[in-house]
């Protein structure tokens, strides 16, 4: 008979993994019922999938779950017992050496008891472990530690969203309001940015110049003023790059801009401010989305294991 970790492999798809169960309870002959339930650890991860599946079934499980582990401790639980099981005792040692101190019975209520309302840890004769689920959550967070840390725990994960949306490209402000309500977008927007998740263009850069349709030749043009003009594309340019490529400073480029502008051959024109990922807000957000898509795959696979049950 199999054991679990022989049946589960962590890089394997849930596909896989239904096939394998049920190719291993066909070829599988106890001697009796009581046999399955004791000793079966196929038989463990059916009913851990159809608790699971029970569980899944709240439409606030996502948010929950990303708000269980956005705490380190329960990272660092889930982990432990992840590389096996263990009873209270030896998981308050293994927490102490790596500077968690706490009580057992704040190890039990704050931080063991989310995890096995949420389906990632199980509890057998006084010991815990992680259940398949856990585990495969485990791996994914275990290269991305500061994920516990930067985004607010407790939340209703607008961030989360705003995230997951930029991963796709940089959005305006009335786009973000898509994903969150209006009345605090900008705030959520400022809790990220402090954090350095995402960041937006500096102000000057999303001015553009552009020329007017008044003819050039009407107006008497120094020849810095000109040398300006002339570098300016059809599409419009921000001074900064408009410096950069007539070779002027800064603060030359906006004194000929301004008597451009004053000639009548010049306007400026504001573009929606954009926010983007930063490197750390990239990996976080490949996280979010990799987490999102083994939920909704833990889902779809128990479900299908729930219909194959009352089929059977």
């Amino acid at each position: 008979m199999k054991t679990q970790e022989t049946l589960i492999d962590t890089d394997a798809g849930m596909t896989a993994i239904l096939q394998a169960i049920n190719q291993e309870c066909k070829s599988c002959t106890p001697v009796s019922p009581l046999e399955c339930i004791s000793n079966c650890s196929v038989w463990k991860l059916r009913n851990e999938l159809r608790l699971l599946c029970e569980t899944m079934e709240n439409p606030n499980f996502m948010k929950d779950l990303l708000n269980v582990l956005k705490n380190s401790t329960r990272v660092t639980i889930l982990q432990t017992i992840t590389r096996g099981r263990c009873n209270i005792g030896k998981l308050q040692q293994d927490l102490k050496k790596s500077g968690y101190l706490h009580s057992q019975e704040t190890l039990e209520d704050e931080y063991l008891r989310p995890l096995l309302n949420l389906g990632l840890a199980s509890e057998a004769q006084d010991q815990y472990g992680a259940t398949t689920f856990g585990a495969r959550l485990a791996e994914l967070v275990r290269n991305l530690p500061e994920f516990a840390e930067v985004l607010p725990s407790h939340s209703e994960c607008y961030e989360e969203n705003i995230l997951k949306a930029l991963l796709e490209g940089p959005r305006t402000f009335e786009d973000v309001k898509g994903f969150v309500p209006q009345k605090i977008a900008s705030r959520v927007l400022k809790r990220l940015k402090t954090v350095s998740l995402i960041d937006t263009p500096k102000d000057r850069d999303y001015i553009f110049f552009f020329r007017s349709k008044r003819e050039q030749t009407k107006e008497n043009l120094t020849a810095s003023e000109t040398k300006v003009y002339g570098n300016m594309p059809e599409e419009g340019i921000s001074a900064k790059k408009l410096a950069q490529k007539s070779g002027l400073s800064l603060r030359r480029t906006y004194k000929y801009l301004r008597g451009l502008k004053g000639k009548k051959l010049v306007f400026a024109r504001k573009t929606p401010k954009t926010y983007q990922l930063t490197e750390q807000g990239e990996r976080i957000a490949w996280l979010l989305c990799e987490m999102h898509k083994l939920v909704v795959e833990t889902m779809s696979f128990s479900e299908e294991f729930a219909k194959q049950r009352e089929n059977a």
